[in-house]
């Protein structure tokens, strides 16, 4: 979208002339010339005029020149492919280039001429754009295509704002609990609340958690405040760095945390409005054989629909899939979530008193800001930005190959 700028008749090529650099040079020798193709000074003042009355920005000498030099380019590759653009199909693009500014084609036109811009001007770089992007839809438009990983990708990070600009180091451990143990399981839990040092955290944390971060000593990576469950990010924030929390109770298992460090971070981080996992329940809880298995499965699957294969000749609570709001989650499968990309794995849950092993599964998350945005939408959006992409690379190398001269 652009403003144009309404000048009184008279006046507007008066302030307009006035802005621009004054040349003792043919109006009609080249600014430039691109593989013997000249763009003229009357070219370059041209749309330097009509820059200025739309308000656009990059409407220096220097900056319309190398932009022009890109169209020359551009249309090169137009011509040699054939394409062409009906006369109907040339208005109607300057109808609705006009329409932008709430004008019509002739009032638009009209508004240019009198601050002496030739009709010719717009029209040369309304249709340099419109044609060049159907170049590139005739060129590429087969080869891009977007996958339904892509689209949950862009879901969970676009408009991203509103949520929590802190982040946090912690250190986790995760004790299995099944009820036969669960006496002295708590009783170890309250002597490890006692640690005072991320060394003492750390053993503790590699003798007895059952997470995958227990060889790294319960480290977790700096983690967005809005991915821990909203039940723990108190927790959390009332911790001192060095400091443990109080033993959790969750299913099955005791939950420590212990804060490394905190800090602030300068935008906000996303807020999502719904979480997709899938949870595929191994008899067996956490025994050798059940782990190994779990093992064997996260090498096999990708994405939460492989889960169904495997799942299909046993009863349905064998596996269970769910999109929720992240407050609506159970605080333990919350917590293994925020450490999870779409498609990874957590074995550190068990249910049914420690006898089934929770082979858990993020499948996608959804950002705030787009909880009523179409899927097709976000596929449109993200072939045009690819598609800009491969246009960009393609002006690129001809750039690079062309014989250009700026005067």
């Amino acid at each position: 979208m652009f403003k144009l700028i309404a000048l009184p008749l008279a006046a507007a090529a008066l302030t307009l002339a006035a802005t621009l650099p004054v040349t003792a040079q043919n109006l009609f020798a080249p600014a430039a010339i691109v593989n013997d193709s000249p763009i003229t000074e009357f070219e370059v003042q041209q749309r330097q005029r009509f820059l200025q009355l739309l308000n656009a920005a990059q409407g220096d000498r220097e900056s319309i020149i190398d932009a022009m030099i890109d169209e020359r380019l551009r249309d090169e590759l137009v011509r040699d492919a054939g394409l062409e653009f009906s006369s109907t199909g040339v208005d109607r693009a300057m109808e609705d280039f006009a329409g932008r500014a709430n004008l019509s084609l002739e009032e638009f036109v009209q508004t240019l001429e009198r601050a002496g811009v030739a009709r010719e001007t717009m029209r040369d770089f309304v249709l340099s754009g419109v044609i060049w992007r159907e170049y590139i839809r005739s060129r590429y438009g087969s080869r891009v295509q977007i996958t339904e990983a892509e689209i949950d990708r862009a879901l969970a990070e676009q408009g991203a704002g509103g949520g929590s600009n802190i982040r946090v180091l912690v250190s986790e451990i995760i004790i299995p609990a099944p009820p036969q143990s669960a006496a002295e399981v708590n009783a170890l839990a309250v002597r490890i609340a006692q640690a005072t040092t991320e060394a003492e955290f750390s053993s503790f944390a590699r003798q007895y958690s059952a997470t995958a971060s227990r060889g790294a000593g319960g480290r977790l990576p700096w983690t967005p405040l809005s991915n821990l469950p909203a039940s723990l990010q108190p927790v959390i924030l009332s911790l001192s760095p060095g400091e443990v929390s109080q033993p959790l109770p969750i299913p099955n298992a005791v939950a420590l945390f212990q804060l490394r460090a905190i800090e602030e971070m300068g935008a906000p981080q996303p807020e999502y409005a719904s979480i997709e996992y899938a949870a595929y329940y191994l008899a067996g809880g956490r025994s050798e054989a059940t782990l190994q298995q779990a093992a064997n499965l996260a090498a096999e699957v990708d994405v939460c629909d492989d889960l169904y294969a495997y799942a299909k000749d046993q009863p349905e609570s064998a596996l269970d899939r769910e999109t929720k709001k992240p407050g609506e989650i159970p605080q333990d499968i919350a917590f293994e979530l925020s450490k999870l990309d779409a498609g990874e794995v957590s074995t550190a849950l068990t249910r049914s008193d420690g006898q089934a092993l929770v082979f858990l599964m993020l499948c996608k998350r959804t950002a705030a800001g787009n909880a009523d945005v179409s899927r097709e939408d976000v596929a449109a959006n993200l072939r045009q930005q690819r598609l800009a992409g491969l246009a960009e690379a393609l002006v690129a190398q001809q750039r690079a190959e062309a014989r250009i001269v700026i005067k």
